[in-house]
Order: C-alpha cells, then sequence, then structure tokens
C-alpha cells in the first residue's frame, strides 16, 4: 500500500477517534455515560500489541506461554468483582486518581510511597509504551513496504506518534480534578476495543477459510512440523511451574497495571456496571485469543522456510495472498490496541508524575499562594507536558533501545516490575497490620532483585563475568526448570511479600496508618460515615482552610461544597473550629487536583494537630463503628415507624374510600332498581287508566311489564352474587375441563344473536395442550358476559375474534371486538360495579351493569385476571388463567 495513502487514513482514523471522543464529551448521553457495556469494553485496553501481534509470536517460539497471560485474568475474575468493588468504594469516599494515591494513603499518605510507586509505575510502563510504538513503527512499514528511516523527520511513523501524543495530552486533561471520569477518553477505547477484536476475528477467518480449509487442515499440516508436539504441551510438571507463575504474574497484572487501574477504578461510573465486566471481559480476552493458535500454525507453514518475524504473521498472511484490504484491517486493528494502551496509560502516568512527583516535591510552595485561575492552568500545562514528554520517551526507548526485543519479552518485564506493587496493594486491602515500613521495604527489595536479574545482564553481557559478587548469588538462587522471567517474580514477589509481612510484624504503625488501614480493610462500614470515621485532635479553623480550598476550587465552588458539608452534618452554628470529619472533607477536596500527600500537606499547614496513641485510636474506631451500628439501626427503625405510618395512613385513605363507595354504591344500587320500578309503575297506571285500550297494545304494555321484571330479577340476582363473591361465601369447583369445549358451550347460545347482527365472529387457536383446570360454569359466565359486552358495543357486520395462546405459562384468552373504543380515563374503573362512562352521551345499554365485576371477581377466584385495552380499531378483552389452582374457595 502507498505509504501516503496509509498516512492519510491514519489521520482520517484518529480523526474519527477525536470526533467520538468530542460527541462523546460534548453530549454526556446515557449510551455514553451509564452504558456497562463501554465500561466493559474499556478494560479491554488489556489487549495491547503485545495481544494482538505478540501472541503470535509466544505460540511459534514458545507453545502455550500465551495462554498463561489469559488464563490468569479468568481465573481471578470471581475474586476480581469483590475485590473491585472494594477498591472503586475506596477510590470514590478517598477522591483516589492513581494505583500511587490508593497505597501511599493506605500507609499513612505518606508522600515518599507515593512518589517511589509513582517511580516504578513510570520506569515499567514507559518501555511498554514504547513497545506500541514499536508495533504501529514496524507494521506501517511493513504494509507500506518502506524501510524504517535512522532519520525521525523523514519516518512516517514519528508523526503518527506526535499526532497520538497531541490527542492524549488534549483529551486526557479536560478535568482539573483527575479523579472526574473522562467520558470521551473512554468512549473511544470503548470503540477502539469493539474494532479491533472485529478485525481480528475477520483475521482469523481469512487465515482458516481464506488460506487453509479449516481448522482441521492447520492442524493436519502444522502436526508435521518437528517442533509441534513440544510447543503444544506444557514440557512436564517443570514447564507447568513456568506455566503456573505466568498465571499468577498475569493476575495481578490485571490490578495493578496503570491503565488497568485507571479504567477499572477511576472511570467506573456506577458498581452495577462491574457485574456486565464480569463475565463480557473474559468472554472479550476467550474470543481474541480463539484464533490465535491456526494463525500462529498457519504463519509457520507459509513462512517455514523464510527468515521473518512471527509477531506480525497477522499482517504477513494476507500480504502473501495480496489481499491488500485484509491486511490494512489487521494493521488498524494493532493500531487501536495500541492507541488505547498508550493513551490510558500515559494519562495514569501523568497523574503520577504530577501528583506524586512534581507538584508535592517542586510546586507545592508556589500553588499555595496562586489565585484559582493560576493554579488550574499550571496543573493543566504541568499534565499536558507530562503525556507529552512521556509518550516522546517512550518513541526514544524505542529507537535507541528496543529495536532488537520481541513485543513479548518488553511486556512481560513490564509485568514483573508493576508486580511489585501486589503485597502492599492487597495487604491494603485484607490486611491490618500491614505498615509504611514494610511496604517500602517490601518494594524497595523486589524492584532491586528485579534490576538485579532482568535489567544488568541485559544492559552489559560482560556483568556476571566483571560481578564478583554477583555469579555466586544468581547461582545460588537459579532454579533449573524456570525461565529468566518465572525465575525473577518468583523470588522477588518471595522477598518482597516476605519482608513486607515480617517487617510489619515487627514495627508498630503510627496511628494514621492504623486508622486508614480500618477504614481500608471495613471499607463497606464506613462506606456511609467515612469522613466521621476519620481521627484527628487538633486546633483548626475553617476561615483558614476555606483560604486553601479557594486557591484551588475557586470561590463559587468552595462555597457550593461547604454548603453541601453542613447540609449533609446538619451545622448550622457559625462555629470556626473544624472538626475530623471537615479535615478530611476538605483534603478530599483537594486530592483530585494535587494528590492525596499534597492535599495532607496544605491542610497540615494551617492547622495543629496533636498526635494520637494507638489505644486511642482504636477505642475512637470502636466507637465509631457503635454509632455507624446504633445509627443503622434507628434508621432501619424509622424506615419501619415510616412505613408502618404510610399503612396507616393509606388504610384510613382505603376506609374513606369504602365508605364512600358504600354510598355511591347504594346510590346505584336504588337508581337501578328505581329506573324497571319507574317503568312497571308507569306502564301499570296507564293500563289501570284506559279501559279501551286496544289489545295490540295493552299487550306490548304487558311485555314491557314482563321484560322490566325480568331485569329488576336480573340486577337483585347479580347484586346478591356480587354481595357472595365479595365476602367470600361462594365456593368453585375446580376441575379440568377442555378450554375450547367450555367456550363453544358458552357461545351456542348466543350464535343467533351474532347471526342475527351479521357479526364475523372468528376463532384462533395456538394451544398445545387444550385442558386445563377451572370451574366450568363460571368460565361459562365469564365467557357470555364478554361476549355479551362485544354484542353491545359492535357495530353491525363488525367483528369478534377470540383467541387462546400459552403465555409465560398462562392460558391467555383475548376477545377482540371492532366497537367504540373506551375513553383513556375510564379504562382503570371499567370493572367497577354499575360502571358508566363519564363521557358517555347515548342510552345506557341494557343490563345491571355488574356483568364485567363479576367476571373480574371469578377471574381473580382463579389465580388469574382480567384486562382491557383499547385497540387500533377496538378493544380487546384479555383474560389470564392459570393452569393450577390450588385456592378452591372465593377470594
Amino acid at each position: 500500500m502507498n505509504s501516503y495513502l496509509l498516512f492519510a487514513l491514519v489521520v482520517l482514523y484518529l480523526g474519527l477517534l477525536f470526533f467520538i471522543a468530542h460527541f462523546a464529551e460534548k453530549k454526556k448521553s446515557n449510551f455514553w455515560m451509564n452504558n456497562p457495556y463501554v465500561y466493559a469494553l474499556s478494560l479491554a485496553v488489556y489487549c495491547s500489541a503485545w495481544t494482538y501481534y505478540g501472541s503470535i509470536g509466544v505460540v511459534v517460539n514458545q507453545g502455550l506461554e500465551f495462554m498463561a497471560i489469559y488464563i490468569g485474568p479468568i481465573i481471578i475474575i470471581p475474586a476480581w468483582i469483590y475485590i473491585s468493588t472494594k477498591i472503586v468504594r475506596i477510590s470514590r469516599v478517598n477522591k483516589i486518581s492513581s494505583i500511587a494515591d490508593f497505597i501511599s494513603l493506605r500507609y499513612g499518605n505518606r508522600r515518599f510511597l507515593g512518589a517511589l510507586i509513582a517511580l516504578i509505575c513510570i520506569f515499567s510502563i514507559i518501555p511498554y509504551i514504547g513497545l506500541q510504538i514499536k508495533a504501529i513503527s514496524e507494521t506501517y512499514h511493513l504494509i507500506t513496504g518502506t524501510e524504517t528511516s535512522n532519520n525521525i523527520l523523514f519516518d512516517s511513523a514519528t508523526y503518527v506518534v506526535l499526532i497520538i501524543a497531541l490527542f492524549s495530552s488534549y483529551y486526557g486533561t479536560r478535568y482539573v480534578d483527575a479523579s472526574e471520569k473522562r467520558l470521551g477518553i473512554i468512549s473511544a477505547v470503548a470503540v477502539e476495543s469493539f474494532l479491533k477484536l472485529i478485525f481480528f476475528i475477520i483475521l482469523g477467518l481469512f487465515v482458516v477459510y481464506g488460506v487453509f480449509h479449516g481448522f482441521e487442515d492447520i492442524y493436519e499440516q502444522a502436526s508435521k512440523l518437528p517442533d509441534f508436539a513440544q510447543k503444544n504441551s506444557f514440557a512436564g510438571l517443570e514447564g507447568g511451574f513456568n506455566w503456573f507463575l505466568m498465571s499468577i504474574l498475569s493476575m495481578t497484572a490485571i490490578f495493578l497495571l496503570p491503565r488497568q487501574f485507571h479504567t477499572m477504578i477511576i472511570e467506573n461510573r456506577k458498581e452495577k456496571h462491574l457485574h456486565t465486566a464480569i463475565w463480557l471481559f473474559p468472554l472479550y480476552l476467550l474470543i481474541f485469543n480463539f484464533f490465535v493458535f491456526p494463525i500462529a500454525w498457519g504463519g509457520k507453514i507459509l513462512f517455514l522456510n523464510e527468515m521473518v518475524n512471527p509477531e506480525f504473521y497477522p499482517i504477513l498472511i494476507p500480504q502473501k495472498f495480496g489481499n491488500i484490504a485484509v491486511s490494512a484491517m489487521v494493521f488498524f486493528g494493532g493500531l487501536s490496541a495500541c492507541i488505547s494502551m498508550i493513551i490510558i496509560s500515559s494519562i495514569s502516568l501523568s497523574i503520577m508524575l504530577s501528583n506524586n512527583l512534581i507538584i508535592p516535591y517542586g510546586w507545592l510552595d508556589k500553588l499555595k499562594f496562586n489565585s484559582e485561575a493560576d493554579n488550574t492552568k499550571i496543573i493543566f500545562n504541568i499534565r499536558k507536558i507530562s503525556i507529552f514528554l512521556l509518550i516522546i520517551t517512550a518513541f526514544a526507548f524505542y529507537k535507541y533501545l528496543l529495536l532488537g526485543k520481541t513485543l513479548f519479552s518488553i511486556g512481560l518485564v513490564s509485568f514483573v516490575f508493576v508486580a511489585q506493587l501486589a503485597p502492599s496493594f492487597f495487604g491494603a486491602i485484607f490486611w491490618r497490620r500491614g505498615t509504611f515500613s514494610g511496604a517500602v521495604a517490601g518494594i524497595i527489595a523486589g524492584v532491586f532483585i528485579c534490576v538485579f536479574s532482568l535489567i544488568l545482564p541485559n544492559v552489559t553481557e560482560q556483568f556476571q563475568n566483571s560481578a564478583v559478587f554477583a555469579n555466586p548469588i544468581l547461582n545460588f538462587f537459579k532454579i533449573p526448570y524456570l525461565s529468566p522471567i518465572s525465575q525473577a517474580f518468583f523470588w522477588s514477589l518471595l522477598i518482597n511479600g516476605g519482608l513486607f509481612a515480617i517487617i510489619s510484624s515487627l514495627t508498630v504503625s503510627n496511628y494514621r496508618e492504623r486508622n486508614y488501614a480500618e477504614l481500608f480493610v471495613d471499607i463497606n462500614d464506613y462506606i456511609r460515615n467515612h469522613e466521621g470515621a476519620y481521627i484527628w485532635k487538633g486546633k483548626a479553623n475553617i476561615s483558614d482552610i476555606r483560604k486553601i480550598l479557594t486557591r484551588f476550587l475557586g470561590e463559587t465552588k468552595t462555597k457550593q461544597a461547604l454548603k453541601i458539608f453542613n447540609l449533609k452534618y446538619n451545622i448550622v452554628d457559625e462555629n470556626d473550629s473544624a472538626d475530623a470529619r471537615f479535615i478530611k472533607f476538605s483534603e478530599n477536596l483537594l486530592s483530585g487536583r494535587i494528590g492525596t500527600a499534597s492535599a495532607k500537606i496544605l491542610i497540615e499547614g494551617v492547622t495543629k494537630e496533636d498526635k494520637i496513641s494507638l489505644p486511642e485510636v482504636l477505642k475512637i474506631l470502636e466507637e465509631s463503628k457503635e454509632n455507624i451500628s446504633l445509627n443503622k439501626q434507628l434508621t432501619e427503625q424509622s424506615q419501619q415507624l415510616r412505613v408502618l405510618s404510610d399503612d396507616l395512613r393509606n388504610a384510613n385513605k382505603t376506609l374513606i374510600v369504602k365508605d364512600r363507595q358504600k354510598d355511591e354504591f347504594l346510590d346505584s344500587v336504588a337508581h337501578e332498581l328505581r329506573t324497571p320500578l319507574t317503568a312497571i309503575r308507569a306502564t301499570s297506571e296507564i293500563l289501570l287508566d284506559d279501559d279501551e285500550m286496544p289489545v295490540e297494545i295493552k299487550k306490548d304494555f304487558l311485555e314491557n311489564i314482563i321484560s322490566e321484571s325480568d331485569r329488576l330479577n336480573e340486577i337483585i340476582n347479580d347484586i346478591l352474587y356480587l354481595d357472595k363473591l365479595e365476602t367470600g361465601n361462594v365456593s368453585i369447583n375446580i376441575q379440568k375441563n377442555n378450554i375450547i369445549e367450555t367456550f363453544h358451550r358458552a357461545l351456542k347460545p348466543l350464535a343467533h344473536l351474532i347471526e342475527q347482527r351479521n357479526l364475523h365472529h372468528s376463532e384462533v387457536n395456538l394451544l398445545q395442550e387444550e385442558v386445563f383446570e377451572y370451574d366450568e360454569q363460571r368460565m361459562i359466565q365469564v365467557f357470555q358476559n364478554i361476549l355479551g359486552n362485544a354484542l353491545k358495543f359492535t357495530n353491525d357486520q363488525g367483528m369478534i375474534q377470540t383467541k387462546f395462546q400459552d403465555k409465560a405459562g398462562q392460558l391467555k384468552i383475548t376477545v377482540f371486538n371492532t366497537g367504540k373504543n373506551i375513553p383513556e380515563e375510564d379504562l382503570e374503573f371499567i370493572f367497577d360495579k354499575f360502571y358508566q362512562s363519564k363521557n358517555q352521551n347515548l342510552r345506557k345499554p341494557i343490563g345491571s351493569g355488574l356483568g364485567l365485576a363479576i367476571c373480574k371477581k371469578i377471574m381473580l377466584a382463579h389465580h388469574g385476571d382480567i384486562q382491557v385495552k383499547n385497540k387500533e380499531i377496538g378493544v380487546a378483552f384479555e383474560l389470564y388463567l392459570n393452569s393450577r389452582n390450588e385456592n378452591h374457595e372465593m377470594d
């Protein structure tokens, strides 16, 4: 592909990422903000160039070892959600913005520990970022068929890196508070994660079914290669130990890599999003690695006698067959993997560089006296320049130190160095006895071992020969069957964890360490009152602290923050004395901007703190726990009283309504009875007064008297029957019956009326089983009432349709008619006694007005239901009947 064309496409692709980030930031729609899938896909930043290209090379060179890097995170997933939930809560209440702040805060909020962790992360991850740049540059030149230029000004990959650095600097520093969620960046990363998976799947399908004839064909041909069996086994127990250690290493990486901590913890908007990530993230890893084996062995078959880098088989294979489209997609998939890692890593490292190194050790004194606008500008500039310089430094690493290294080896070295944070990290959330001294000693010792065993031997090949002390030590601790990476990881973590545990057990933590130990380990107990559980004694004025806050937040935001604090703790007096809660609240406000350690230093500068003994700390914490427990009980009791009060209020309303209904019922009964009685009396008086009335008219009058008498009798019977239904004095006879046959029995007496009105009746039977348990006579009554209602309101030549179907374990019967819609405001009252629409301006239809109320009671007695819904051209009554009924009494 032409170099200029590819560069133009890269620029367009990066422009697309700019657009997605800008659109997400500007619109802030729920699709981006509250989408658990966006969050879960952002975690796939774990799959970098190492995954996209490096895994292929590992399969060819080392075999199954590549799987350990992905099996580890998948195995830890069940515990991952518990650990992550705990860390998310700790980070949220303490405004933590990086893993350095997280660990240093737990061990007394010492800036030295934060700086140490920041340095380890920076020196571990810069080569890892360089690895991504190496992948971008080499694949760019590979797909364009150009040579890498020694002059970086004439290398197109240089400008790609510059654009990425500018993009990261701009969107990675949109907020001065580093703990804020970067919606634009995360949205772009989620899109990239989706694209790189799709492109890799396309590559896999091309190799398996385009180049070869399926998985069996690749396996059959690869099995003939001399090293196939060796590369696809664990090489016995010794190889199993290496694989096991690599799995443990990847387990730690999923928590400790700065980019993973940032996406998993800092960018988490809702804890429930973790429930989606717990299955989607491991599924993503499994799908991604599904095609690694066939691509790797397919490439080895195709390039058996050629000297090519197996890590770039994904591009070389489609190129070999002249498929430019697949090659380009693979390139952009790899570009996506690299860009997302570079962006998130550089952002997380810049936060640590600014909050744990530059500000606490260089700019803090200056920031104390600046205005809010100046401080904001300085912090923004520090982070922007940090991101840019980190990426450029990584580019220099690639150009001058990483050219001869494989992607896999660089990634593993970074993993081992970052793993040195594991004992102090996991100890922070599970072990109260962990101390600052133990954490520092363990980390320094672990890093020293990593440097001694992984870095120095590679700096100079003569190191072991020239160092008299090195050789005996290395030989003494060397385990023959472990690889250099496994050996370094095993010994460094063993000594690191051992020193952490031993020194922590032998030293006494100060009151601040123990305070945070309780808050971290028991975060679920303190989550609602974390400021109240912060221990501080001394003298401090709110006005002094407010001045500090104003220099970083501004006057308006400071006022708002203090108002929130006063409302939260019901503070109404004008007392200028600050308590422990206000100290912690103020530190949290500053932490996101300048880091937890710097926030502590600034607040200490305007307060006078008294020392507290460890027993006093434990006593206060115990009292705090008791207060929290008491508050919880009082809250629960208050909620119970509120529920009881609501129940009493509702019961009172119900009694009022029922009393009103009783009056309305009596009025309705009187009205309904008075109507036929009036008709009978009037007709009788006419017959009595007119002796000369013709026989035909007299006959009509007498028939009217009989008809009204029948109606009167029907009303009285329905009233009595409904009363029995409501009082539960009517038993029902539940038996197995055929619902279709029951319906036909109900329909038979009405068939001639349907024909007489020229109505079309259809029946739709979607049932597989027609036998259900119900009282047949009652169901006939329901059917006849519903069909009778349809006959009253359906126009001549209209339609009535009855449908039977299974619906979620229930029998659903729908009786639809093409009559006039029921007014929306009347739908909820249609099953009330003597229902009559307020909007009805026609003569009331003949009947007692109790038919639908009786239907409702009968269906409820069967533990079913009846509903009415307006359709586009009519009305549908929906009957729901359970297939089994245990209660044979009317409820």
